[in-house]
């Protein structure tokens, strides 16, 4: 590095060491998103990790994965003292951020007193590939995130496939952005309503619903 940049960040490092907190947590996203905009790996969402006011990150309303109390422990042992080692998958909406991935993550740091005091309220973010602007696109980001771990309710699964039929998504599409084979879509479209999903389909008036 040369001895003038070094210099001109020595000072930029003062400017923010006499600003108030909130003010230094801004100037610093500011700054990691300016280098992201020129990052060898911008690509990759992990190269730009924010933090935002902890009120301003929002559940989505399709994750089917759950946490048992006594794991839900362990994960705020861990973060009390490992810290935050993974960041909060969102996606940014108007005013708020989308959780696609980390909810539990989130509520840790929103309902732990000492997480909370030491992240200042805040919550490290990354944000998903501009492209998946899709409510698809994000439901099965959260589902492959979740399926990795092996982790998915299954009659909560199988809302998320009645979800994106009715989006016109085939079961081709379904089985190959969740990682599914196409007996487990089937089997999965059976678990989460039959009469639902063949209402539209003569029947004898012996079947009875």
């Amino acid at each position: 590095m040369e001895p003038d940049m070094i210099e001109n960040l020595s000072k930029v490092i003062e400017e923010i060491r006499k600003m108030s907190r909130e003010e230094q947590i801004e100037v610093l996203n500011q700054i990691r998103a300016a280098l992201h905009e020129i990052s060898p790996m911008k690509n990759e969402p992990v190269d730009l990790v924010l933090w935002k006011k902890a009120e301003l990150i929002k559940a989505n309303d399709y994750n089917p994965n759950t946490v048992a109390p006594p794991e839900m422990k362990l994960l705020e042992i861990s973060i009390k003292e490992d810290g935050y080692t993974q960041p909060i998958v969102s996606w940014p909406l108007e005013k708020t951020f989308e959780v696609v991935d980390g909810f539990h993550r989130t509520r840790i740091g929103k309902e732990s007193k000492e997480v909370q005091g030491r992240t200042h309220g805040y919550l490290p973010i990354t944000t998903i590939n501009q492209d998946r602007v899709d409510r698809g696109d994000r439901i099965t980001a959260t589902i492959r995130h979740n399926r990795a771990r092996g982790k998915h309710q299954v009659t909560a699964m199988s809302e998320i496939v009645q979800e994106l039929s009715k989006r016109n998504w085939t079961d081709e599409k379904i089985g190959r952005e969740l990682g599914m084979e196409p007996d487990e879509v089937l089997r999965l479209k059976q678990i989460g309503g039959l009469a639902e999903m063949f209402a539209d389909k003569p029947f004898s008036e012996a079947w009875e619903v």
